[in-house]
């Protein structure tokens, strides 16, 4: 898995089914972790840690995936993670 760093947002890479796919993982103020994958809207998940919430979103991407075959075809599309600053 690879982690690029930001103390805010940190991205983490999850891999599903063949595919490197970006999530958002967010320690939560009343505690554990909320993990957001970018690339499926409104998949989202949760842990009390962060291996759990990482777990969590994988089992909830192979659910969306499954629900939405036709996403995984544009998931294998070319796409770039960039990041801007406002």
């Amino acid at each position: 898995m690879l982690i690029m760093r930001d103390a805010q947002y940190p991205h983490v890479m999850v891999q599903a089914r063949g595919l490197k796919l970006s999530v958002v993982l967010r320690e939560e103020e009343e505690g554990g972790y909320s993990v957001q994958c970018l690339e499926l809207p409104g998949c989202i998940s949760e842990g009390e840690t962060r291996e759990e919430a990482l777990a969590n979103i994988r089992e909830a991407i192979e659910g969306y995936l499954e629900a939405f075959p036709e996403e995984l075809e544009r998931l294998k599309q070319r796409r770039e993670l960039v990041e801007i600053t406002v």
